[in-house]
């Protein structure tokens, strides 16, 4: 375990007590694994920002009716398979299926992955979750 370092924080009553009412809700145990949770996204954004590798997911709704539709999906993954980790097709009703494809490289190639799959016809919805490979965080 990395070594503690304990600081003080000034804040206004009215912020620190929305703050709890948050760490309350979200379940966090204490004020101190909140500020770590807030610090280390600060962290990831500026590690995307710069380029750094990111690991990620994007997720994808479409009608597995559509037309061809499955293969352009799997066709643009192909092009992309330096950057995806792993892939799985999810039948949620008879007409709809979800797709998860975990991704791991560069922030920009990440998101032209989801914006190229997100762009095809019969995509109902997409979304590109990044966050950190770990290796810089404490």
């Amino acid at each position: 375990m990395s070594e503690l370092f304990r600081f003080g924080v000034s804040l206004p009553k009215g912020l620190l007590n929305k703050f709890d009412e948050l760490i309350k809700k979200r379940s966090y145990s204490n004020r101190s694994e909140a500020f770590r949770d807030l610090i280390r996204n600060e962290l990831i954004k500026k590690e995307w920002q710069e380029g750094k590798e990111i690991a990620g997911a994007i997720i994808l709704i479409y009608d597995h009716h559509k037309r061809e539709l499955v293969n352009k999906l799997v066709d643009i993954q192909h092009d992309y398979q330096n950057l995806i980790v792993s892939a799985q097709h999810i039948h949620l009703d008879h007409s709809n299926c979800l797709e998860m494809i975990a991704v791991k490289g560069k922030p920009k190639n990440a998101q032209k992955l989801a914006d190229t799959l997100k762009s095809v016809k019969g995509v109902k919805h997409g979304i590109l979750s990044m966050s950190s490979t770990g290796k810089r965080l404490a």
